[in-house]
């Protein structure tokens, strides 16, 4: 990286010359006027108002933005070219205030900016004013716009007096003495552009990876941006809309099924025909693997998969071009299986997330070629006390883990004896949904602490409604509320309950049920 310091006049020549540029991944101009005169007054006051940050590149890129309402022209041949990364806003402010040569596009929401000669000299208060139309006290404002034209800035200064001359003069001094420090980046490895501008707009606008891509790997015939569209509405009428609202989590699919390993930047080694060639591929993978989640493991909502990037490997899997379907064995089925719920338990994808992707693809493929294949060998017990210990939060991958394990056991209504709307419950995926088997207060009441109250062990599928009708009472009285019969114990079972624990002695209740649903964990875990 290198660090150099630019004058306006500069930044105005380099822009006009076409050698500073507006690559297409980036936003449009947002800023509104006020934001605008407040940064010349920064400028003017010795305020900090960041740095520049330009990727220097002899290679232009196939699609480009406007930098606001201009038009660029082109580079000259040979000539290196610099690819705004970080302050395009700040950049574009100070041309289209200042620039003189290039006629900008109509453009109703910019105003020009005024420099008041008669404000006061207050620290906070702006010296800069933005004006709409030319109706305005002549006497007063002083049109920023002619301030690197020495012929425009005579004649706006000649009916002024020789006070308000002398301070315009200081004025066009300071601006023109005035330097933008600028970041150069010279690379031609354009996974380092793509890595650097996803880490300097993470605190900004998230990156939109699909269009950094569009922008400069795949051929303009090839829309990308519209097949994902496309695959995100399909995704919707399952529940997984938000795979298609994660760029990230798309083009690692992506990724992992073209290259064997995750991440965009991986994609950069591909061209447009490769792409277009497999993308069915992509398509099926990703579709085949939500079915397989939805179907096989109750996974009905992006929101319920533990770690989104388990969808990855599975993605590789059910990757195969249209008309081609994956036939899989019994054992293959199950190795699946068991590495789902291992991979679960295990946390695995807490940490190391991309080396632990590229090791299950690579399991994957083994596995859909029938080869020797270790996908499934993963140690994890799993003991009481993960029930026990681990408090119920609908975001943690522990939760949802254990919200996905309830399920799977064919669950039912304890009010009612009636199996769970599974789909329309865990679309929705939110906490009313789930409530304390103990009451809360009724615990509370006792001196329980709320990390028992709250531990995994002590919830179940339980709408608002329901819970309402158990309210505060003690389990011993609110268990002649629930499904009466030949159907209670069961029904009870398919919660991990037993109609004798409704005794009000919880912390006996809590060890019994923790070790039924250690018990069944072990059996998905196989």
């Amino acid at each position: 990286m290198e660090y150099q310091h630019y004058s306006i006049r500069k930044i105005l020549d380099s822009v006009i010359s076409g050698e500073v540029r507006i690559p297409a991944f980036q936003r449009g101009f947002v800023w509104e006027m006020d934001r605008v005169a407040y940064l010349l007054d920064s400028i003017y006051k010795g305020y900090p108002f960041g740095s520049l940050l330009f990727w220097r590149t002899k290679n232009k890129l196939a699609v480009e933005r406007n930098l606001g309402t201009f038009t660029l022209p082109e580079p000259m041949a040979d000539y290196p070219i610099d690819y705004v990364l970080d302050g395009q806003q700040r950049l574009t402010s100070i041309f289209t205030v200042f620039q003189t040569e290039l006629v900008p596009a109509e453009n109703n929401q910019w105003s020009d900016v005024y420099f008041d000669m008669g404000a006061n000299g207050n620290a906070q208060d702006s010296h800069f004013v933005a004006i709409s139309g030319v109706d305005y006290d002549r006497g007063r404002y002083f049109p920023m716009n002619v301030l690197f034209d020495s012929v425009k800035y005579r004649a706006a200064t000649q009916a002024l007096s020789q006070e308000q001359i002398t301070l315009l003069d200081k004025l066009q001094e300071k601006f023109k003495e005035i330097s933008l420090p600028v970041q150069v980046l010279k690379t031609e490895d354009r996974s380092i552009v793509a890595i650097v501008f996803e880490r300097i707009n993470r605190l900004g606008l998230a990156l939109d990876t699909l269009q950094l891509l569009s922008a400069w790997t795949w051929n303009e015939d090839f829309d990308l941006l519209e097949k994902f569209r496309e695959l995100k509405e399909e995704l919707s009428d399952f529940g997984f809309g938000g795979v298609g609202d994660d760029a990230d989590l798309v083009l690692s699919c992506v990724a992992g099924i073209l290259t064997g390993e995750p991440g965009p930047e991986k994609l950069l080694e591909l061209n447009g025909a490769d792409v277009r060639a497999q993308f069915a591929n992509v398509e099926n993978g990703i579709k085949g693997a939500i079915d397989f989640f939805r179907t096989q493991l109750k996974v009905n909502n992006l929101k319920l998969l533990p770690y989104p990037a388990m969808l990855i490997p599975v993605a590789v899997f059910f990757s195969e071009p249209d008309g081609k379907e994956v036939i899989y064995s019994a054992q293959t089925f199950q190795a699946i299986k068991r590495w789902f719920w291992r991979t679960c338990f295990s946390g695995r994808y807490g940490s190391q997330t991309r080396r632990t992707t590229i090791d299950d693809i690579h399991q994957m493929v083994k596995l859909k070629n029938g080869q020797p294949s270790a996908l499934d060998q993963i140690n994890v017990v799993v003991g009481a006390d993960y029930f026990a210990n681990n408090t119920f939060r609908v975001g943690t991958a522990t939760s949802k883990t254990f919200v996905l394990l309830l399920a799977n056991n064919d669950p039912k209504s304890l009010l009612s004896g009636k199996s769970i709307d599974l789909d329309k419950v865990l679309q929705r995926y939110n906490r009313s949904e789930f409530h304390h088997i103990y009451p809360r207060a009724f615990l509370r009441d006792d001196g329980i602490p709320d990390n028992r109250i709250n531990a995994l062990g002590n919830f179940c599928f339980l709408s608002s409604a329901e819970n309402k009708n158990i309210g505060r009472k003690r389990p011993s009285v609110y268990i002649a509320d629930l499904v009466g019969g030949p159907d209670r114990e069961s029904t009870l079972a398919s919660a991990f309950c037993a109609e004798a624990e409704f005794n009000d002695q919880f912390d006996t209740f809590l060890a019994a049920r923790c070790e039924r649903l250690a018990a069944f964990a072990t059996i998905l875990i196989g």
